[in-house]
């Protein structure tokens, strides 16, 4: 393991911190960052997350694909917990948690309005940064690959209904710009540039020194992606520090419970730990753009909506990595 990655966690806390102090004494450079998108998608972070996914696509040999068919259990393990649970059993907890244990502590009109990030959070699975999580567990980059757009999939088609059944609103406006949009920036570009440098090393031996010269970047983005999330949000969680906390305990009872289930389901199912690893954590993690977007365009840039989903942003990596090194340490128990 490179330093990078051997210390990840570290680097990740000073990364945090980091960002909240630049959005706190440099505002005018986390203005002129967050202003640059397109379709609600933001370049800078964009560029990086490119980063982070390109190197993972370089080790994807097209040839190999057709045969990850041939272990369905993975990917059956991840449309069922992606799409006919967890979107279910977020909805549950933030109800349970914001109509009841919370209850006390918090307005029916902003408990409603957390209640709806948060399944807009459960219903948007993760497309991008799987790949990074994929790459720090040794997963199988063919089958994630595979995993990541059958998923892709499916979201065009049910995550609508999904929110839309939850929310109990039928016209859900999804900004279909920005699903198209990510999509093809970190999954369809990101894969054409790992093929197109594949040929053009041509030889195993090359191809696998190249990876190991871009593999650091692949951090790198990580890091410098969080400085800037933290950054875009350092005002917020010094503001409402407590309000925070509280949207974080369901996002992280939730987290935590669906890797378990799709962690375990797949040792039960004797799923490879190569494709095991990677099937448990994309139902963990989410699609932040789309539920962001999603909750901006239907409740409002201030609403407590867009700042559940944002949570759910904050939260992510630093969950995101201990499930990673769980996944490190119980790779022996998948024989």
């Amino acid at each position: 393991m490179s330093i990078f990655e051997r210390y990840l966690t570290l680097w990740i806390a000073l990364a945090m911190a980091g960002g909240i102090i630049i959005g706190s004494l440099a505002p005018g450079l986390v203005n002129a960052i967050a202003a640059a998108e397109v379709a609600r998608v933001n370049l800078v972070v964009a560029v990086l997350i490119w980063a982070m996914v390109y190197p993972m696509m370089v080790a994807v040999d097209p040839a190999h694909i057709g045969g990850a068919l041939r272990e369905p259990k993975g990917l059956a393990i991840t449309l069922a917990v992606n799409w006919l649970i967890k979107p279910f059993t977020m909805a549950a907890l933030a109800v349970l948690f914001f109509e009841t244990v919370f209850a006390p502590f918090i307005s029916p009109e902003d408990a409603s309005q957390y209640i709806a990030g948060l399944i807009l959070l459960g219903a948007a699975p993760c497309t991008a940064m799987v790949f990074v999580w994929s790459q720090l567990t040794k997963g199988d980059a063919n089958y994630t690959l595979l995993q990541v757009s059958v998923n892709d999939v499916v979201m065009v088609f049910a995550f609508a209904p999904i929110v839309a059944l939850l929310l109990g609103v039928t016209d859900i406006s999804v900004p279909w710009e920005t699903l198209v949009l990510s999509v093809v920036l970190f999954v369809a570009l990101p894969l054409l540039a790992g093929v197109a440098t594949r040929r053009w090393l041509a030889s195993p031996a090359r191809i696998a020194a190249f990876q190991a010269r871009v593999k650091p970047w692949s951090v790198i983005g990580l890091i410098a992606t969080v400085v800037i999330l933290f950054g875009l949000q350092g005002k917020v969680i010094l503001d409402r520090p407590a309000v925070i906390a509280l949207i974080a305990v369901p996002i992280l009872i939730q987290s935590y419970g669906i890797f378990a289930l799709a962690y375990l389901a797949a040792w039960a199912l004797r799923v490879p730990h190569r494709i095991a690893a990677p099937c448990a954590l994309i139902g963990t993690s989410n699609f932040f753009e789309l539920a962001v977007a999603v909750a901006i365009s239907l409740f409002g840039l201030n609403s407590g909506a867009a700042l559940a989903t944002v949570v759910g942003v904050l939260v992510e990596v630093p969950v995101m990595l201990s499930l990673v090194a769980l996944a490190n340490r119980t790779r022996a128990r998948f024989g």
